[in-house]
């Protein structure tokens, strides 16, 4: 059998593709071979994933997921799934970005981006990435994705530039002191999870114009950042997937057209068109 994987920071979709061509959906915790070892991994594989397998027999696994950026790392992925899938014959491991470019715009041309916990761009000739610029993870990029939006309002909270109504709604809501917050930020595991978490405030308050005005804002730093600084941003039309993106779509598109980009198709998660994209070669 296939198993396909679209594997953010904060959760992983399978799809467990049976002899009739049917998907089964499963869904586990992300992965990320720069804060996990193969171990790690394969323990949390063994007790969120196998046991929905049964008795499925996979031999070929396609695994798309955030941090996978070639095989000094890919390998610690693919290391943690030959240890809990003993019947593997292909373990391909690949970026997110290629993942979403797979499921977003198929075996067309175009740019395609991920909104999600982290953020990414590139261009794609429908097969293949051909052109990117290097993400530089949570603290130093990821802008316009929901770790770089729940930083932003955290510290607006904190350095009080909140509107009042806002902030009192926030302090209320979340009750969150500086150090929970630093310890989160700099001592815990995945700060962009945490970070992330903030993003439901956002949606809920979205209509507020400070909110409008931070979540445009954000998505405007993105496009200028890196998808116009692409020569075929003149020509391809922008793809995204993400949660952040699906979500907080109606700003999302007000930052393309203030940027003078044109709209592509827009997905919440790429697995179900990754299966389409395998099935059919």
């Amino acid at each position: 059998m296939l198993l396909i994987a679209d594997s953010g920071s904060t959760k992983t979709d399978w799809r467990l593709v049976d002899a009739n061509g049917i998907a089964h959906a499963i869904q586990t915790d992300g992965f990320n071979p720069y804060y996990q070892t193969a171990a790690q991994m394969a323990a949390t594989l063994q007790t969120q994933l196998i046991p929905h397998l049964k008795e499925a027999i996979v031999t070929k696994v396609f695994f798309y997921g955030t941090g996978c950026t070639g095989p000094t790392v890919n390998h610690i992925v693919a290391d943690a799934l030959r240890a809990v899938l003993p019947d593997l014959q292909i373990v391909e491991v690949n970026s997110d970005m290629l993942g979403a470019a797979r499921g977003a715009i198929g075996h067309q041309s175009g740019i395609a981006c991920i909104l999600g916990t982290g953020s990414n761009a590139c261009c794609y000739d429908g097969n293949q990435l051909t052109r990117g610029i290097q993400s530089l993870g949570f603290w130093l990029g990821d802008e316009g994705s929901g770790g770089y939006l729940g930083k932003t309002l955290v510290r607006d909270f904190f350095q009080e530039r909140l509107p009042t109504e806002l902030h009192e709604d926030f302090k209320i809501r979340y009750a969150l002191d500086r150090p929970t917050l630093l310890e989160n930020a700099y001592q815990k595991p995945f700060p962009n999870r945490y970070f992330a978490a903030f993003t439901p405030f956002l949606s809920e308050h979205l209509a507020h114009p400070y909110i409008a005005d931070l979540v445009t804002d954000a998505f405007a730093l993105f496009l200028t950042t890196y998808v116009k600084r692409f020569p075929e941003a003149d020509l391809w039309p922008v793809y995204f997937v993400g949660s952040v993106a699906y979500y907080f779509a109606q700003p999302l598109r007000q930052a393309i057209e203030q940027t003078g980009l044109t709209m592509g198709s827009l997905l919440k998660a790429p697995a179900e068109q990754l299966v389409e994209f395998h099935k059919n070669g």
